[in-house]
């Protein structure tokens, strides 16, 4: 078994997420690219002691972006989204 902070790399915070913390209980992690679903679930509630209802995965391709004459890709990631059960809320902010 993976240590869990090598599998979250950081928490999301934007907008949108902002919104389903609040209302939903969603939280968003960018996590390793080889960490599966039951990693990710293990992982969150051990280190922020709570109760994961459910994780979707989903890999995103990095941007291909250009400076100058040269152009480079950004990394592929992998992001997590977590749905926790009732009376369960993880402190972000």
């Amino acid at each position: 078994m993976k240590n869990p902070y090598d599998v979250i790399v950081k928490p999301l915070v934007t907008e949108k997420v902002m919104a389903g913390m609040n209302k939903l209980g969603i939280y968003s992690f960018a996590v390793r690219l080889e960490a599966n679903k039951i990693e990710v679930k293990d992982a969150i509630e051990k280190v922020f002691n709570v109760k994961v209802a459910d994780v979707r995965t989903l890999r995103i391709k990095g941007k291909v972006k250009r400076y100058r004459a040269a152009r480079g890709q950004r990394p592929d990631w992998k992001k997590a989204v977590v749905r926790l059960q009732e009376g369960h809320r993880i402190d972000v902010v």
